[in-house]
């Protein structure tokens, strides 16, 4: 709990501390799926300090446990988090494989949010490709789960990342709607991308002063 709240306090250094005492006690008392969820808390610490590396090993090491165990949602999770570790390694299509092997999983075992991330880290992915097309069939089949379990920052998301691939395909005025619909959703929600989006929509419908 204690690497927890400091992980959210944005301190991953101590967050670590914390997570590697819990790590020593769960083996000592051979607590297998408790091993497995520090594995991966201390995977995403290390990603955010920028040892992506580093969060490699700490997911690969949770993937053995969760498989071990029968965990099929941490194991899509854990995939979800290798593939984005790898993109950031400036490796897209391994990260490819791995958020593909995690969206199997979720509509295995019909976890939406699971299915949601695989897909959007797969747009995300896809567009760093400079494969437009691809990524807008993923963030398509995104904005269709989130609408149904009514996240709403997702749907945002979605249709934000959406709109950045019609506007380089030339579908000027389709990418100016989705981001405009992108931007009434963060400002319900009242998220700080709501900022981004206006700043996007201002240089999109004034290209000249851009």
């Amino acid at each position: 709990s204690l690497g927890a709240a400091y992980a959210q306090l944005g301190e991953p250094r101590r967050a670590i501390q914390c997570l590697e005492q819990q790590l020593v006690t769960t083996r000592e008392i051979g607590n297998r799926p408790d091993e497995g969820t520090v594995m991966g808390s201390l995977g995403l610490a290390y990603y955010r300090l920028g040892e992506t590396s580093r969060a490699i090993e700490m997911y690969e090491q949770q993937l053995v446990i969760v498989r071990e165990i029968g965990n099929r949602q941490d194991e899509g999770n854990a995939m979800n988090n290798l593939g984005l570790a790898y993109a950031d390694l400036g490796e897209p299509h391994r990260a490819i494989e791995y958020h593909e092997q995690a969206l199997v999983i979720a509509r295995e075992i019909d976890d939406q949010e699971g299915e949601s991330d695989a897909l959007g880290n797969l747009g995300l992915t896809y567009a760093e490709l400079n494969k437009p097309r691809r990524a807008i069939e993923m963030y398509e089949q995104q904005l269709v789960i989130v609408r149904e379990i009514s996240d709403q920052e997702g749907e945002s998301d979605a249709l934000f990342n959406m709109s950045d691939e019609l506007y380089k395909l030339g579908q000027q005025d389709e990418a100016i709607a989705m981001m405009e619909a992108a931007l009434a959703v963060y400002e319900q929600i009242e998220s700080p991308d709501a900022a981004a989006a206006r700043q996007q929509l201002t240089a999109w419908r004034n290209p000249a002063s851009a």
